[in-house]
């Protein structure tokens, strides 16, 4: 198993992995071809689409379906629109055409499928036409349910997924030193600091058991984002999918990681392998309550049950912080000063004292490379700018008419930060990344930029500033259409190329971006894109799947996530950990066994390889963690753009 890792990177092989020889992708999807002779299938949004949006399905065929007509029937069969199919929008892999099926008219509530009788037949999945709210509350519901299912330590919700705590050894954790990482990513022997740390609590990072601030504080601030500016979906005007309290259970678990008291950042919890020096948390296959006294805790496996805590690696009390750790850190602990001061102020003031504490640690001149986590090529993020104009943002927002401030606060004039916060964006705007990615884990311009946009406005539009609203603007809109310029080269319109890692993370980062810029601008300019891109990521691909478990009626059944392997029966379920995003997509497929992991699916049949082509393929398989390991940043995103689905825009000013 492994973490997933960046777009920008090569994939990596785990040294434990076992290679297995296999058929090639290519050679499954002719033998496929071959043996099916003509097919043809119809792809839609799973979910369904809303009555008085766009609407549009994609028809792939193996041969040409020139003149063809499509019809739409309801849930009786009655034919209640129909078309031609118009111009092939291009190959994929063995299907010489790809067809838009566009049927916008169809606006009455109902469900509904879509069929093509000739020349070569095909007939969708049944979908549904509905408001934004019937058919997004459960899927955001569900997003809320991967968080809870994926928490550690004591303070765990049980479920069908969910018997028992785990790493309840986390809660007296030593402290080391980061150790060296070799070519394989195996760590070298651990030295400790002499620390002991309360480092239980947090959600697991993907499909093992890792935690890092890196991705923890992204997700966290994105779900505090939402709880604030979505109060209705996301907040206590919910009564399926509050995440108050969830976010709440992330900011513990980063306070724990930021000792403020003493201002040391502790930046993960275990380590993945130790190779021949000791086994580590991706050497094994378990659930995650075996950890605490695995094997008796002899060695090879003392860092299995005593999971080491890595401390900065620069430096223990008051050393410098990475940027991009920082940027975030500081977001998501002004975001919970806004969020709680009314409701329990010694909290909030203490997340306020962390946030400017940590701002003001940031290194801003960095060299070689982030500290993301150990090994680098985990997550090896590069652009950090972007994350100190989200810190220094939020900043603004928590200080801007706050009363009753904790004592000993460096920074009280809120314009300190809106100064920061452009300088910041002027400088991401100015630099070498400007717009190489939209919003996910690695850029978060995509958020930051909307946010300091209606700083501006709150504040007045001061003068003096490093920035503009207009040229924040026109920043999100050279990044949505570098999107637009890339679904034009795609048959099914997706913004992101579909052999890139994080797709559907991507994709839904698109989706909030759109949503943003039209917010800002008053228009509706990438309004149809949107509902395109979240179309894609719920079953308008080539594959015909949802990227998300249990949205739409095909989905990811064998993760490579060890929860969902050995507790589901059969392996693939159910039990489903509902609303995991996955990678998606990917140039690869990763191969590779552990003790312990069950075969998913049980038959060994790749059942979506007669779909791969363009260079990207898809396989739901437990070894592929290119394709299927869910994460809690690649989830992170699907969370607000369905929110703005449903509510449109933002409740009010931040």
């Amino acid at each position: 198993m492994a973490d997933h890792t960046g777009h920008s990177a090569h994939a990596r092989l785990l040294s434990h992995l076992l290679l297995i020889v296999a058929l090639t992708v290519f050679a499954l999807a002719d033998l496929a071809h071959a043996a099916r002779g003509s097919s043809a299938f119809i792809r839609v949004n799973q979910v369904g689409y809303v009555g008085s949006s766009p609407k549009r399905g994609y028809l792939m065929a193996s041969g040409s379906e020139a003149g063809a007509t499509f019809a739409v029937k309801n849930s009786s069969g009655t034919t209640v629109y129909s078309a031609g199919v118009g111009t092939s929008l291009g190959a994929w892999g063995a299907f010489s055409s790809v067809y838009a099926l566009d049927f916008d008219s169809v606006s009455t509530a109902g469900t509904y499928t879509i069929s093509v009788a000739s020349p070569i037949a095909a007939t969708s999945p049944s979908f549904k036409i509905d408001t934004a709210s019937n058919l997004y509350t459960t899927p955001l519901a569900n997003a809320l349910y991967y968080y809870e299912t994926s928490r550690d330590g004591p303070n765990y919700i049980p479920n069908a997924l969910r018997t028992a705590p785990g790493h309840l050894n986390d809660q007296s954790a030593k402290a080391y030193f980061t150790p060296p990482f070799d070519r394989k990513d195996n760590a070298g022997p651990l030295t400790a600091t002499g620390a002991v740390v309360d480092a239980s609590g947090g959600w697991w990072d993907a499909g093992d058991y890792m935690k890092f601030v890196e991705t923890h504080s992204y997700t966290v601030a994105m779900m505090l984002v939402g709880v604030r500016d979505f109060p209705g979906q996301m907040g206590s005007g919910s009564s399926s999918s509050n995440f108050t309290s969830e976010a709440r259970f992330g900011l513990d678990w980063l306070q724990k990681m930021w000792v403020d008291n003493n201002q040391t950042l502790y930046y993960q919890v275990a380590v993945a392998s130790g190779g021949r020096n000791y086994a580590g948390d991706h050497d094994i296959w378990r659930l995650p309550q075996a950890d605490d006294n695995y094997q008796g805790c002899a060695a090879p496996y003392q860092y299995v049950c005593n999971r080491p805590v890595f401390q900065n690696t620069a430096g223990g009390a008051g050393a410098s912080i990475s940027p991009n750790i920082a940027g975030r850190l500081a977001a998501s602990f002004a975001l919970c000063y806004k969020l709680f001061s009314a409701s329990d102020s010694t909290y909030a003031n203490q997340c306020l004292l962390s946030a400017e504490h940590i701002f003001d640690l940031a290194n801003t001149a960095p060299t070689g490379n982030l500290l993301t986590v150990g090994p680098f090529d985990f997550y090896p993020e590069t652009e950090w700018r972007d994350d100190l104009e989200w810190g220094a943002t939020e900043l603004y927002f928590a200080l801007q008419g706050a009363t009753n401030l904790p004592p000993g606060l460096p920074h009280t004039d809120p314009m300190y930060y809106l100064q920061k916060a452009a300088t910041w964006a002027n400088a991401y705007m100015t630099g070498p990344n400007d717009a190489a990615d939209t919003l996910n884990l690695y850029d978060v311009s995509g958020l930051a930029h909307f946010e300091l946009y209606r700083a501006i406005v709150l504040a007045g539009n001061p003068s003096g500033l490093a920035t503009s609203e207009a040229a924040l603007l026109a920043d999100l809109k050279k990044q949505l259409d570098k999107a637009v310029t890339q679904a034009g080269k795609d048959p099914f319109g997706f913004g992101f190329p579909w052999n890139m890692f994080d797709t559907t993370s991507h994709g839904e980062g698109l989706v909030v971006m759109g949503n943003e810029y039209d917010n800002l601008a008053g228009s509706t300019a990438y309004a149809t894109y949107g509902i395109r891109w979240q179309a894609n990521v719920l079953g308008a691909n080539a594959w015909g799947t949802s990227l998300i478990v249990g949205d739409g009626g095909t989905f990811p059944l064998c993760m490579q996530h060890q929860v969902t392997n050995l507790v589901a029966k059969p392996p693939n379920g159910p039990p489903f950990l509902l609303g995991a995003a996955v990678e998606g997509p990917n140039s690869f497929a990763a191969k590779g066994t552990l003790s312990g992991m069950v075969t998913c699916p049980p038959n060994a049949v790749d059942s979506f390889a007669q779909f791969n082509g363009n260079g990207a393929v898809f396989q739901d398989n437990v070894q592929s963690y290119s394709t299927v390991e869910p994460a809690i940043d690649l989830t992170a995103s699907s969370f607000l753009a369905f929110s703005w689905a449903i509510a449109g825009a933002p409740s009010g000013t931040p």
